[in-house]
C-alpha cells in the first residue's frame, strides 16, 4: 500500500541519469545523448533558458533578452529567479562561459 506524501516531499532522485551524463566523453556524445533522451521542444527550452541566463548575467534588459532569445517575459522572470534563488550551478557555468568568451579573439 502506498503512503500519502506530505506537501513538499519528493521522490528520491534516480542518480543513474546524472552518472550517465558524467560518463560522456565529448560534446558530440553529449549532443547525441540528449537528442535521444529529450524531445526537440525540451532541448530548445533548456537551451533557451541557458541563453537567457547568459543575457541576464551580462546585464541585458528584459526587452533585449526577449528579442535576442525569443523567450517570453515569464521565461526571463523564471530564469532570473533561478539565478537569484537557485542552487547556483547554472550561474557558475554561464559565468565560466562568459570568461572563456572574453578570452577569445573577435571573429
Amino acid at each position: 500500500m502506498r503512503t500519502q506524501k506530505t506537501p513538499g516531499e519528493r521522490d528520491p532522485r534516480s542518480l543513474a541519469l546524472y552518472q550517465a551524463i558524467l560518463r560522456l566523453d565529448n560534446l558530440d556524445d553529449c549532443i547525441r545523448f540528449f537528442d535521444d533522451l529529450c524531445a526537440v521542444t525540451e532541448l530548445r527550452t533548456l537551451e533557451q533558458r541557458y541563453d537567457v541566463a547568459k543575457c541576464l548575467l551580462q546585464g541585458k534588459v528584459y526587452a533585449e533578452i526577449r528579442r535576442e532569445t525569443g523567450a517570453s517575459s515569464a521565461t526571463v522572470s523564471r530564469v532570473n529567479r533561478m539565478l537569484n534563488y537557485g542552487a547556483g550551478a547554472v550561474a557558475e557555468s554561464v559565468r565560466y562561459d562568459l570568461e572563456q568568451d572574453a578570452g577569445r579573439p573577435e571573429e
